[in-house]
């Protein structure tokens, strides 16, 4: 059996015809800047060649339902294993998604309460808010009840025909509206207010009848009855509203009150599974408790099952989110808190042989949680697996057996192998440098010219939390994972001053018809100015519309799905891959075809915008340029970007907004440490050009090139919540209790 895996002539994205050797049973880390071809070399051919060709292995039928991927652009790849991603991917946003079901800790759960709780509910599943046999009849399982407000539904001052129905999907014209105004049921002329009791009834909850409705030519149609509210109710509120469009989904929103429900209480469960206990608590008491504190209570029970549950949450606890309740539904945590929790999933596997791959499992952690991290990722290395880790924090780094370093730079200008070998030996390139540089803390920080305040915050898990934000200054809010950052400014603060512009963690949109050009804003306007130029309506300009090529319809490429073979995807030979019809391509602006400039990088289109007169358009595409994405072309799909080079993609479209108070939700994940450095100087620019700018942030280099520093601690959950220090990031160091000014001294 081979010791390594070797790949020839890797050509997958910008890779310019890579060929390594990948020693099997290590630590492997690859490193190197935003866009230098990690992701391609580790994701988009290791990766996606071993899930292939361990797809080729399965029957047909079983095969044409997994996902199709394609042949990497490589020579060869050999002796590869089987491969686990756990990508940066977010684990849902589901209501019925909790940590307990995601960790499957929920299930061991309910098997206990089958076995030993008194009086039982029945089999496993009666104890499953997702079962119809055990979640709570009034709310489906979900713990909160969606209700109709009334006051904000109807205006009882008007009549039918004056628009007494608020809600514009049952609005006046509406097919839904006609069942009551056009039925002769009610007078659609009188006021709301002025219904009679059986009137007011039969309008909002009457059923069991047919009436007529006129249609636009004058026909009847015979519908069945029902009550305006039950209808609501039944269309939108006993469903998915994820389901909806995003416009109808807000106007549902907006005349509906959410509350816990009144038969479960929030617990999810119906009567029968909430009434069965062990040891005085119920599976719903278990399932509400931090995860440190259910261990100690399961640890008193006597039962093999327990112990296998307690065995799982320590696998919870060690990775450092012992904070977490089971109950927690997995849309509110934080983007470290669930890619911790995708590694939960393995630390229990017995699998050996395998190799893992984890892309930035660093991302939205604590430094004192990257050492936890740390040892789990060794702990599978030790079970005889191989491990691959794309990233950039030093402490990840620092433990490798085997670092493949890619460069020089990003985009066109990496795509190399520029270092391989021990971390000690890694010197000479622009991560080896960085590496060993540290930057000093802020001796000088700016003044102050005034002050932003949040008084007695409570939400969630902060104690009473009352602080003062410098206006005018570069300030950095810090402290463990789950210490309550987010929410005092994440949801406290940027409630209180909505004109702030955010940037926070969401993803943006990824996909082949997306680009930088898009993302920013400025494709409409590029559109424009071809259509003033020739003469010509703006459509033309655009692949997804008038102008797109008739043979790839606008994607560059003929995508061939073959049934039970691999997917082949060429370049349409039409268009060239330009993804522009003939008549699209025949117009110029200054000499250059549509085509040409979404090839420019977005440098180049900068000045060629700047020349052209376009001088708003020059000016968002230079904020590409600030955000160090100045070599990315601006006709590329977002889909082929890595994370780090989408999240400054994200930071550049905000800052063409106008604003003074800026506030970034960890802006240096998926960043080098050299881009994180250029990161750190473009706020400073904004902070110098009179903006007060707010980063939620981790990184150390950015918390000491900080002018205020506000440390929340000293854990998480329950156990943060507090502030631990407020001023200068000088003094954190001293800060009693800190973790985060215990790891600035070291």
């Amino acid at each position: 059996m081979s010791e390594a895996i070797v790949i020839t002539g890797a050509r997958t994205n910008n890779l310019k015809n890579v060929s390594l050797r990948i020693p099997k049973n290590r630590l492997v880390v690859f490193t190197g800047v935003s866009g230098s071809g990690k992701s391609s070399i580790v994701f988009d051919t290791i990766a996606v060649e071993s899930q292939r060709q361990l797809n080729e292995t399965f029957p047909t039928f079983v095969r044409n339902r997994l996902p199709r991927y394609e042949k990497p652009e490589a020579e060869a790849i050999e002796h590869l294993s089987a491969a686990i991603v756990v990508d940066q991917k977010p684990i849902g946003g589901n209501a019925r998604s909790t940590v307990g079901t995601m960790t499957d800790i929920s299930s061991i759960l309910r098997v206990l309460f089958s076995r030993y709780g008194e009086p039982s509910a029945g089999y496993s599943f009666a104890y499953s808010f997702n079962d119809p046999q055990g979640m709570c009849p009034e709310c489906d399982g979900l713990g909160r009840r969606l209700e109709l407000d009334l006051g904000a539904f109807l205006d009882e001052e008007l009549s039918l025909e004056e628009g007494a129905i608020r809600f514009p999907l049952f609005g006046v014209g509406t097919w839904q509206w006609q069942i009551y105004a056009r039925s002769d049921t009610f007078d659609p002329a009188k006021p709301l207010k002025h219904y009679t009791d059986a009137e007011r009834e039969l309008f909002l909850h009457g059923q069991g009848f047919s009436v007529a409705v006129r249609g636009k030519n004058g026909t009847l149609n015979k519908v069945a009855y029902e009550g305006v509210a039950d209808r609501f109710t039944r269309l939108y509120l006993k469903r998915d509203l994820s389901e909806l469009s995003g416009r109808n989904r807000e106007a549902v929103l907006a005349v509906v009150s959410e509350g816990v429900c009144r038969s479960c209480g929030g617990a999810r469960l119906n009567a029968k599974a909430l009434a069965s206990r062990i040891g005085g608590h119920s599976i719903a008491d278990y399932g509400a408790m931090e995860v440190t504190d259910l261990i100690a209570e399961l640890g008193r029970l006597d039962y093999p099952v327990a112990g296998a549950a307690v065995a799982a949450l320590r696998r919870v606890e060690q990775i450092g989110l012992g904070y977490l309740s089971l109950d927690r539904e997995t849309s509110t945590v934080s983007g470290g808190e669930a890619q911790r929790l995708k590694m939960v999933r393995h630390l229990g596997s017995s699998l050996t042989g395998m190799t893992y791959i984890f892309d930035e499992p660093s991302a939205g952690l604590h430094p004192a949680d990257v050492h936890r991290m740390n040892s789990l990722l060794l702990q599978l290395r030790d079970q005889g697996n191989t491990v691959m880790v794309v990233e950039h924090d030093p402490q990840v780094i620092e433990i490798a057996d085997h670092v493949i370093d890619l460069g020089p730079g990003a985009g066109v200008h990496g795509g190399q192998v520029v270092f391989e070998g021990p971390v000690a030996e890694l010197t000479d390139t622009l991560t080896g440098t960085h590496l060993r540089r540290r930057t000093s803390i802020k001796e000088q920080p700016r003044t102050p010219s005034g002050w932003l305040t949040v008084e007695h915050a409570s939400l969630h898990n902060l104690d009473d939390v009352s602080v003062r934000l410098p206006v005018g200054v570069l300030t950095a809010v810090t402290g463990v994972a789950g210490s309550g950052k987010s929410t005092l400014i994440g949801q406290v603060f940027v409630a209180a001053h909505p004109e702030a512009v955010v940037v926070d963690q969401g993803a943006i949109a990824v996909s082949s018809r997306s680009s930088p050009a898009s993302a920013i804003g400025v494709m409409d306007g590029i559109r424009a100015a071809f259509a003033k130029a020739n003469g010509v309506k703006a459509g033309l300009f655009s692949f997804n519309s008038a102008g797109a090529c008739p043979e790839c319809e606008g994607r560059g490429v003929i995508y061939t799905d073959l049934a039970f073979m691999d997917p082949v995807t060429r370049t349409c030979e039409t268009c060239e891959g330009r993804r522009f019809n003939a008549e699209a391509l025949s117009y110029r602006l200054r000499g250059r075809t549509i085509a040409e400039v979404l090839a420019m990088t977005s440098e180049q289109a900068s000045a060629f915008f700047a020349d052209a007169g376009a001088a708003a358009i020059a000016a968002r595409l230079r904020s590409l340029v600030e955000v160090g994405l100045g070599y990315l072309t601006l006709g590329q799909p977002t889909s082929t970007l890595s994370g780090g080079e989408r999240q400054r993609l994200k930071l550049a479209g905000e800052l063409g907004r106008t604003g003074s108070l800026y506030v970034l939700d960890e802006p240096t994940t998926g960043l080098h440490l050299a881009d994180v450095e250029a990161l750190v100087d473009l706020l400073d620019r904004l902070v110098e050009q009179g903006n007060t700018v707010i980063v939620i942030e981790h990184d150390l280099q950015v918390i000491r090139r900080a002018d205020w520093v506000i440390d929340l601690g000293p854990g998480g959950g329950r156990h943060g919540g507090r502030v631990l220090y407020e001023g200068p990031p000088a003094g954190l160091g001293e800060a009693a209790g800190s973790v985060t000014g215990r790891f600035l001294r070291s």
